[in-house]
């Protein structure tokens, strides 16, 4: 799939690390139902696991991290 959005995050970056680079992406994520971007445990896991676990489709919440984060710097 192609698609003009820079790409900030990708689904195999560790939610801390994102967290970390990107400050902006925990509003996305949590819009997305990600709930967990405070835990402690999910900041070693990778977006596709912490996706998985709340039964999201990883690329979708890529795609819409990375569309937000884009609108942020724009």
């Amino acid at each position: 799939m192609e698609t003009n959005t820079p790409t900030f995050v990708t689904k195999d970056m560790i939610m801390g690390d994102i967290l970390r680079q990107y400050p902006a992406a925990v509003y996305p994520l949590m819009e997305c139902g990600m709930g967990c971007v405070g835990c402690p445990a999910s900041q070693a896991e990778a977006l596709e696991q912490a996706a998985m676990v709340h039964g999201l489709d990883v690329d979708e919440v890529v795609n819409y991290v990375n569309k937000r984060l884009a609108e942020q710097e724009a």
